[in-house]
């Protein structure tokens, strides 16, 4: 055996196996965080994702950051399985990994992919307009792509399952129902997460609610409204104690919303680079209902 082949042979036996991660089937409702992260690079924790399993079924997919196609396929979900593909807003840490999750993803499924984003500004494009820059299969920059918006498949390469797009007005002050079959009733609201349009989600199924706030600065006066009762509330940690950011909640703050909120269990993710005991003793200064603090891979039983 040559050295390069005794190399490659010693880097592959020396390399960990990676386990399937735990599925989350199994109850009526359960929400698996994916990624639990934020835009920072952490060994553990992958960009913003989630999903919402119900009974043996993986029925929505919120976000896609980087990291989240690697925990998708470690969930054991199916992309066959998926009714709605929900994304909260336009950051990388949100949507980084939505090409690699579309890539080849007509070999797994057959029907269109419902999937949902927000309206733009001048500074940020609408959902739409982001999908044909990436995906157009003439100017996009994954041409490859181009079935996912109905365009030709390109001879040899693969391509991607058809999107089924809407957008959500995100200046809407009420609530608007973007989903509504498979079991599932999903309405969505814009939050403020500085100048960027962003959403918040309210899934519905089999008697109960969960409640995905995304990237916020914890102002709007109806999202306590929009987030009331939710037997889960997912919100980002995204600073920690005694910290002030114009696009990001404070720990008080988001602590303050889930017990106005009355929710049956508050889960916290998108965890940044900081003090996350000195975080969560302030956010319990405003909260004391039941408390999950995310990880990848995570599940947490709806009841």
């Amino acid at each position: 055996m040559n050295r390069l082949a005794v190399v490659a042979l010693s880097a592959l036996l020396s390399t960990p196996s990676i386990a399937l991660g735990q599925s989350c089937s199994g109850n009526p409702v359960t929400v698996q965080i994916l990624g639990s992260g934020g835009p920072a690079i952490n060994p553990t924790r992958a960009s913003s994702s989630y999903l919402l399993w119900v009974g043996s079924q993986a029925k929505m997919l919120i976000d896609m950051g980087g990291g989240a196609f690697l925990r998708f396929g470690q969930s054991q979900a199916k992309q066959s399985d998926l009714s709605l593909m929900a994304v909260s807003h336009l950051h990388p840490d949100h949507i980084s990994d939505l090409p690699a999750f579309l890539w080849l993803s007509n070999q797994n499924r057959k029907d269109a992919l419902p999937i949902v984003g927000p309206t733009g500004t001048n500074d940020v494009p609408a959902f739409q307009t982001f999908l044909e820059r990436l995906f157009d299969s003439k100017t996009g920059a994954f041409q490859v792509l181009g079935t996912t918006l109905g365009g030709p498949p390109v001879a040899g390469a693969g391509g991607g399952v058809r999107l089924e797009v809407s957008t959500v007005d995100t200046s809407k002050t009420e609530p608007s129902t973007v989903f509504d079959r498979d079991g599932l009733v999903v309405t969505a609201m814009g939050i403020p997460h500085g100048p960027i349009p962003a959403l918040a989600f309210r899934v519905q199924t089999r008697g109960v609610s969960v409640v995905f706030s995304t990237d916020q600065n914890g102002t709007h006066p109806k999202f306590i409204e929009f987030a009331k009762g939710a037997n889960v509330l997912v919100m980002h940690l995204a600073i920690g104690a005694g910290a002030r950011n114009p696009i990001h909640a404070a720990p008080s703050v988001v602590g303050r919303i889930a017990q106005e909120a009355g929710v049956g269990r508050l889960v916290l993710s998108h965890i940044g680079a900081f003090d996350l005991d000195a975080a969560i003793a302030e956010l319990k200064q405003n909260y004391t209902g039941p408390l999950t603090i995310g990880a990848d891979l995570q599940c947490t039983p709806v009841q």
